[in-house]
This record gives C-alpha cells, structure tokens and sequence, in this order.
C-alpha cells in the first residue's frame, strides 16, 4: 500500500473515511477483498505468497493498514512479511516493541474510535488525531506532492453529497498525475521511477497500483468497504461489501 488518504472524526455522519491505493508488483499474486475462511472476522484482500494483507477491517470494529517505507539507502533486516503485522492488528494486536525485525514501515491499527499509528524507524505508536491524514511511504503527514494533493482533495469531498463521496474517493485514487522533478522526494531512487511513484495512481512497467479501496465506518459502527482490482490500468473486478 503506498498511499492512504483518510478522514478521522471530522464528518458529522462518518467517523472513518479512507482512500487507498496498493502499489505491488504486477505478479505478485494476491487474492480480491473477502471475509478470510480462517479468519471470518476479517475482510480484506489477500497476499498469496506470504499470507497477509495491506488493509483491512473487522466485524468487531477493528482497522489496520500499512505502507512501506522507502529510503533505498537504508539497510532493513531480511524479516518477516509486513503483511502479517496487518493480520495480527485486526485479529488481537500489535506488539510494538517487536516490530524491529521488519523491515521499514508505518501502521494504521486499532479500534475504528480508537485508531493509532506506529512505524519503527521513530519507534513510535501514537494516538491518531481527529483531522484530515495522508500516508505514503514517508511518516504519517509528510507533504509528498500525493499526500498534498490527496489531503486536499479528501477534504474538498466532505463537504459533498454524502452519495457523491464514494465516487469521488475512487476519481482522487485514479489521479495518474506525476509532480514535476523540483518537487520529487529524494528516496534513492532513479528520476525516471521517483516519478513514476509520484503519483497517486502508479502505471510503470512491471509496478503500479493493483487495487484502490474505499472505506467509510459512520457513528454507529455500519461499514461500506469498496475494492476496485487493476490490471494494467484497468479496473478489472469489483468487491462491494457492506456490513450491519
């Protein structure tokens, strides 16, 4: 997952309001949002390979995404898939004082009321503030050109119809927009693939956005969760799952 817009307690209907696209690589098999056999509590898509997920909520009222994070001139132990600290923050929670054997990430966990954000190259895990957020593979809130741009866009939306949100989270996730070179981050990467990354919507070759997810939790606790699966740039499969 490389970019998650949200909206936390700032909505008089919504409590939770997320935006988020997966960044992967095109042949890494992963399976569409669903509940999990052996774990029915659990709807979210799937990793293939190594068994966890990016993002995900629970019938219980828990949430949890995660994003890389990207410094290619830092060194990050061989450990296990971040994938799986998704799974355990949706099935019981995170041990944050374990989470040195991953390599670099930031993590959105906890109860829908009760959301915090961890990463461990700070070492941290804080309580998240009400507010318009934006996370991609820096900290929570860096003004990447994405995360600005995502930012502002979530909140000219909540000031829409509550029918047209949904609709507009998913067209703020197709923005296939790159930043001009002043403005790129400086991650290690080659111009020509920090560019690429430095847009919402990722198209580059053998890389870029396999699905975008919509989430809205409102004040009583009901959930729409809303995944649209992409191949190569085309929306190829839609999950819409509401829960009581």
């Amino acid at each position: 997952m490389c970019l998650i817009s949200l909206a936390y307690k700032t909505h008089p209907r919504y409590l939770l309001i997320v935006a988020a696209n997966r960044d992967e690589f095109l042949d890494r098999p992963a399976e569409p949002a669903h509940f999990w056999e052996d774990a029915p509590d659990i709807l979210a898509g799937r990793d293939k390979r190594a068994g966890g997920t990016w993002l995900g909520i629970t019938r219980t009222g828990r949430f949890a995404a995660i994003t890389n994070y990207r410094d290619m001139r830092m060194s990050f132990p061989p450990g296990p898939s971040r994938g799986i600290l998704v799974r355990q923050a949706l099935e019981q929670g995170i041990d944050t004082s374990t989470t040195g054997v991953y390599a670099g990430f930031n993590l959105l966990h906890g109860t829908v009321d009760a959301l915090r954000y961890h990463n461990n190259i700070q070492g941290i895990d804080i309580a998240l503030q009400s507010g318009i957020h934006g996370l991609s593979n820096h900290f929570l809130d860096t003004p990447w050109p994405k995360v600005v741009k995502a930012k502002h866009e979530m909140e000219r939306l909540l000031d829409s119809p509550e029918a047209e949100i949904v609709n507009g989270l998913f067209s703020l996730l197709a923005d296939d927009g790159t930043a001009p070179d002043e403005a790129l981050p400086d991650t290690g990467l080659p111009l020509e693939m920090e560019r690429a990354a430095s847009s919402i919507f990722i198209r580059s070759p053998g890389y870029g956005t396999r699905c975008s997810t919509v989430v809205l939790v409102d004040v009583n606790g009901n959930a729409y969760f809303e995944e649209r699966s992409v191949t190569q740039g085309s929306v190829v499969e839609k999950v819409r799952i509401e829960m009581p």
